[in-house]
C-alpha cells in the first residue's frame, strides 16, 4: 500500500468550523427520524468500505473495457451489472450497461441512445413523469409530446394510441415508467408494444425509467411486465433509493448492439467514451455490490415483502383515521390527501396538487406511521383517490 507521508503537520480545522460540522451532524441525525416521502432507504451499513475512501478511485470510461486509469472499481462495476442484467432478464449475448450518479442521468442515456438511433423520433411521456425529464428533452432538444394520465398515474393508452397515430410518420420513443414519482403508478409495456402493433409501427424505442420499482418487480410473485422480455430497450433504476446508499447513484442498462453504434474511441484515458460523464464515482459500485452480496435474491424478496407489508399497514392506520389512502399493485407508495404545510415539512412528506404520500422503504416503522397520524388531524376520504 502507498504510505501517505507529509513533511508537515497536517491542517486541522478551527474549533468553530469543527462545532460547525457536529451542530450539522446533530441536525440531520435528527431530521432521519422523520424522513417518510422520499423513496430513499437510510437502513445500510457500509463502513467495512470506508477503508477504500483513501485513494483517488475514478470509473473513467466503459466498465467493460481496459483503461489506462488503474485506480478504478470496474471489476466490481461489472459484477453489479451483471446482477442488474439478471434482475432485468436483459438478454447475455447483448447486454451493456453503467452505474450512473442517479437516475435523471440514466434517463438521459436512455433518451439520448433513442434519438441517436432514431434522429427523427418524437419522444412520448405521460403527465406524471418526473420533472427532471422535460428538462432532459430540452437539453438534447428531443421532439416530444407529453401523454394525458390515468387517475392511478399509468399512462393514459387512449391518448397514446391516438396521439401517435397522428404522427406515425415520426418513430415513437416511448418513455414508460415503472413506478411513477408520486403515485407509483407502472406503465403497461406489453400494452403500448400492442399499440405499436396495431398501428404497424415499424421502428420506435422504449426506455423504462425504474428509478424505485426496478428493485420491487424482480422479487415479487406477480410483478407488471416491466424488462428486456417485456420489450423495453433500456432501463434506469436507481441504488440509493430501494437498496440505500450515502450517495446517490443508479445503474443504466442497455442493449449493446445500439451502444456500440455511438461509442466513440478516446486515446487519452485508453478506452471507448459510450458513457454520458467522463470521471465517473468508483465508490458507489462497492456500496451496490455489497449491499447485493450481503441480502442476496432470498434477502430482497423478504425485503420487499416487509416493504409492501408496511404499506398496507399505512393504509389500514389511516383508514382507522377515517383518512383514505391508497396504493398501487406492487408499490409501496402510499397516496393519502395532501396535509397543512407545517406537516408536511416536518415529516419531509412528498406533496403536488391535493395528495401526498409516504414511501415504505425499509427504514420506515409502524411507529413512524403511528407517530405521523398522532399528528395528522383527520381530512374529508377520497382526495386523490383512483
Amino acid at each position: 500500500m502507498l504510505e501517505k507521508k507529509s513533511a508537515h503537520p497536517p491542517p486541522q480545522l478551527t474549533a468553530a468550523d469543527q462545532a460547525r460540522l457536529d451542530d450539522l451532524h446533530r441536525t440531520i441525525a435528527e431530521q432521519a427520524q422523520r424522513f417518510l416521502g422520499y423513496p430513499c432507504n437510510g437502513d445500510f451499513d457500509y463502513s467495512p468500505l470506508y477503508r477504500f475512501l483513501q485513494f483517488p478511485l475514478n470509473n473513467v470510461g466503459d466498465p467493460f473495457l481496459d483503461t489506462t486509469f488503474r485506480l478504478n472499481t470496474h471489476a466490481i462495476e461489472c459484477e453489479v451489472l451483471e446482477m442488474f442484467r439478471q434482475f432485468t432478464r436483459a438478454p447475455a449475448a447483448d447486454f451493456w450497461g453503467y452505474m450512473t450518479n442517479g437516475g435523471t442521468e440514466g434517463n438521459m442515456y436512455g433518451i439520448y441512445l433513442a434519438r441517436e438511433l432514431l434522429p427523427n423520433g418524437v419522444v412520448y411521456y405521460s403527465e406524471d413523469t418526473h420533472y427532471s425529464v422535460a428538462k432532459i428533452l430540452r437539453l438534447l432538444h428531443a421532439r416530444n409530446i407529453m401523454i394525458k394520465s390515468l387517475a392511478n398515474g399509468e399512462i393514459d393508452y387512449l391518448d397514446l394510441k391516438e396521439t401517435i397515430r397522428i404522427h406515425r410518420d415520426a418513430p415513437p420513443i416511448i418513455f414508460a415508467n415503472i413506478g411513477t414519482t408520486m403515485k407509483g403508478a407502472v406503465d403497461d409495456v406489453t400494452r403500448i408494444k400492442n399499440i405499436m402493433r396495431e398501428l404497424a409501427i415499424p421502428a420506435y424505442y422504449i426506455h423504462a425509467d425504474a428509478a424505485l420499482s426496478g428493485m420491487i418487480l424482480p422479487f415479487v410473485d406477480n410483478p407488471q411486465p416491466f424488462d428486456f422480455p417485456a420489450g423495453i430497450d433500456s432501463v434506469s433504476i436507481s441504488g440509493h433509493k430501494l437498496i440505500g446508499s450515502p450517495i446517490p447513484c443508479g445503474v443504466v442498462i442497455a442493449k449493446k448492439t445500439n451502444v456500440d453504434r455511438i461509442a466513440r474511441s478516446v486515446e487519452y484515458v485508453g478506452t471507448l467514451d459510450t458513457t454520458l460523464s467522463g470521471s465517473r464515482n468508483a465508490i458507489t459500485p462497492l456500496f451496490i455490490w455489497y449491499a447485493l452480496r450481503m441480502h442476496g435474491e432470498s434477502g430482497f424478496r423478504a425485503m420487499i415483502r416487509r416493504c409492501l407489508e408496511m404499506a398496507d399497514y399505512a393504509i389500514e392506520q389511516f383508514a382507522a383515521q377515517g383518512i383514505k389512502a391508497w396504493r398501487n399493485r406492487n408499490s409501496i407508495t402510499v397516496v393519502f390527501p395532501r396535509p397543512d404545510a407545517d406537516l408536511a415539512k416536518r415529516w419531509q412528506l412528498a406533496v403536488h396538487n391535493d395528495i401526498a404520500h409516504i414511501i415504505t422503504v425499509p427504514h420506515v416503522t409502524a411507529g413512524h406511521i403511528k407517530q405521523l397520524l398522532q399528528e395528522l388531524q383527520p381530512r374529508p376520504a377520497g382526495a386523490g383517490a383512483p
